[in-house]
Parts: structure tokens; sequence; C-alpha cells
């Protein structure tokens, strides 16, 4: 039964983004950009995926249902979970409030230094490099506006 709704699923997933491609190939550059760049990879996995269940032979074993930890208490489960949760939450709402601009170099900082415990420097280096690689690649070579957050419209 795995196998079959593996091949299913694979070959579903094969069509849509195969679809995407396709249709997308002949638009302008900015217009397909998006859609290529995320449509050949998952069409070329999915791909991977159907000759995998096709030529693939059969497992030794069953394999394991998906688990958070086996060591772990249920309460540091939760616990880990909420944080993660409240990370992408406050990082949407970093975008509504301020924009992509200035939530992505914020939420870069913030992460490294509050949650990964890095160094001031490190924090730093990184998250300029960050924001350069986002600003060059968006701004200045695809020159893409993102739209201002409610609190930057809101002051001007």
């Amino acid at each position: 039964m795995h196998s079959r709704a593996s091949l299913a699923l694979g070959l579903g997933i094969m069509a849509v983004s195969g679809y995407g491609v396709i249709a997308a190939w002949s638009w302008p550059w900015k217009a397909a950009l998006f859609p290529l760049v995320i449509g050949i990879p998952v069409l070329v996995l999915a791909g991977v995926e159907v000759l995998w269940v096709i030529l693939g032979t059969s497992a030794r074993g069953e394999a394991e249902d998906f688990r958070f930890s086996h060591q772990l208490p249920a309460q540091e489960l939760l616990k880990r979970s909420a944080a993660a949760a409240g990370w992408i939450l406050g990082f949407f709402a970093a975008i509504v409030l301020l924009g992509f601009p200035l939530a992505v170099p914020l939420f870069v900082f913030l992460y490294l230094k509050l949650q990964g415990k890095e160094g001031w420097v490190f924090c730093a280096v990184f998250t300029a490099a960050v924001w350069l690689f986002f600003y060059g690649l968006f701004d200045r070579l695809l020159h893409l506006p993102f739209p201002a957050g409610w609190l930057i419209t809101g002051f001007s």
C-alpha cells in the first residue's frame, strides 16, 4: 500500500510541477523566475521518488512511525514546539509591522542571539551578510518592491 501511495503522490506532484514549469517557460523573466526555480527542482525530486518506487527493492524492515524523540519528556517537547511556533509567528508579525526588508535582518539577528546564543560579532556579521544577499537579490537584481510594514506606513 505504501509504495502505491508514494507512486501516486510522486506522479501527481510531477504532473502539477511539470505543468507549472511548462506554463511559466514562455512568461517574461521576472514572472517566470519563481515558478521555474521552485518547479524544476520539485519536478526532478518527484521524478526521483517515482523511479525509487518503481525500481526500488522492498525494504528489509518496516519504517518506524514519526516520533519527536525517544528520550525527551512530553513537557520539554511541548516547550520546544511552542518556542518554534513563537519564532514563526514573531517573524510573520515583523513582516506585517515592519515589512520584509527590515523583518528579515531583525529576525536573523534576534534568532541567532536569543535562540542560538551566538556572540555579538557573529550575529552582526551573519545578519549583515543575509541583509546584503536579500537586498542585492530582491531589490538590486530583481527590482522586486516589497510593501512597507504597517508601522512604517503609519509614520510616513
